[in-house]
């Protein structure tokens, strides 16, 4: 009976609805600020100019379009959990997106598709009116009256269960990371967290300690570094020893820290600083790389083993009385964790980020301990 006691209780959580609205009419509702698209999520969900033109061809041609899913606050506006490039998209066809500067995005233009070639340099209205690049009329109310599958989760449902929803629908097949996810989740939840967060991951000591490259700080591997630190530095022998997926796990604590009014942010950035000058003045951008010790020289990429072992490791005990910040000392470890038996048998290829970091954890825990 535990399962079913389980689902019945998860399914009343969630309230929804579900009815269908023209495009014209949502993009009413944004104009009148009833529909929020959060321009700020812009910079995590990225579509292609062709995916962009595909998606208006889908329009034009009458090609089935997935639903929309919205949430609904308590003055009934909606908060848009999936769907947010299909709308960003007719939105700023039609001269209507407004960026996180609350100025207009340059309208859309239009690029040849395979059904429809002769879309290409399309705007839905040219300057001055009536050029040969202007969508024609019935295009135009062609989109306007496509319609929408709208499903809405009702401001009657528990508020972690619209982020899990959002987890969800922007996860798995989306081009979205993890991490893009979840500081979409943080904005919606708590915008001066992940500002605090973001602040963070800007810090000089923390960047000169990882030569990342443009993609990575693009799909913001930086920013899910400083997650990792803020939630696994403290992680309690309980929750390591019963971690089995590490992303949802991320998400999750992230999460809770966001809404806990009692979280310290004070002590968690000193910890943070503190341990980036520590780590950038001793070995730099060498800070998780690996030592050869049968050539004496430190080589390859940065790894993430390296990250959980020196990193957490500094962090956990670096506001700890006794700790020895000598960069002399820090090197010392550094090149003691490469030949560590037991960190070797835990970062082999294949092996689970939920097998190894309750090994690298506590390895860098012990190593660092006054």
């Amino acid at each position: 009976m535990a399962l079913d006691e389980e689902i019945n209780q998860r399914r009343k959580e969630i309230s929804t609805d579900s009815y269908g609205m023209s495009i014209g009419e949502m993009i009413s509702l944004y104009k009148d600020k009833e529909l929020n698209i959060r321009p700020e999520f812009q910079r995590f969900f990225r579509w292609s100019e062709s995916q962009k033109s595909r998606f208006i061809e889908s329009l034009l041609l009458g090609i089935p379009i997935p639903p929309i899913f919205v949430s609904q606050d308590d003055a009934g506006k909606w908060d848009v959990i999936d769907g947010l490039q299909r709308l960003s998209t007719v939105l700023q066809l039609t001269g209507d997106l407004k960026g996180e500067d609350g100025n207009a995005v340059a309208p859309l233009v239009l690029s040849r598709t395979r059904y429809l070639p002769s879309m290409d340099g399309k705007l839905w209205t040219s300057e001055p009116p009536g050029q040969q690049n202007e969508l024609s009329e019935s295009a135009r109310l062609l989109i306007k009256r496509a319609r929408l599958d709208l499903k809405i989760v009702l401001n009657s449902s528990d508020k972690s269960s619209k982020f899990e929803l959002f987890d969800r629908l922007n996860t798995g097949g989306s081009a979205a990371t993890d991490q893009e996810v979840r500081n979409c989740i943080l904005i919606m939840l708590n915008k001066g967290f992940f500002d605090w967060i973001s602040k963070l991951g800007k810090n000089p000591n923390f960047k000169a300690c990882l030569p990342l490259t443009e993609r990575q700080y693009k799909e913001q591997f930086d920013m899910e570094l400083v997650v990792r630190f803020l939630t696994l530095r403290n992680i309690t022998p309980d929750d390591l020893a019963s971690l089995i997926d590490v992303g949802p796990f991320l998400t999750t604590k992230i999460v809770e820290m966001a809404e806990d009014a009692g979280f310290d942010r004070n002590r968690e950035e000193e910890a943070f600083l503190k341990t980036f000058e520590l780590l950038a003045t001793s070995l730099g951008e060498d800070s998780f790389r690996k030592y050869d010790k049968a050539k004496n020289k430190i080589t390859g990429p940065t790894l993430i083993s390296g990250f959980e072992v020196m990193a957490l490791g500094v962090g956990q005990n670096v506001l700890s009385n006794g700790f020895n910040a000598a960069p002399e000392v820090v090197r010392e470890k550094h090149q003691k964790v490469w030949d560590t038996p037991a960190f070797i048998n835990s970062t082999g290829s294949g092996i689970r980020a939920s097998i190894r970091l309750p090994i690298t954890i506590p390895l860098g825990r012990e190593l660092f301990k006054p």
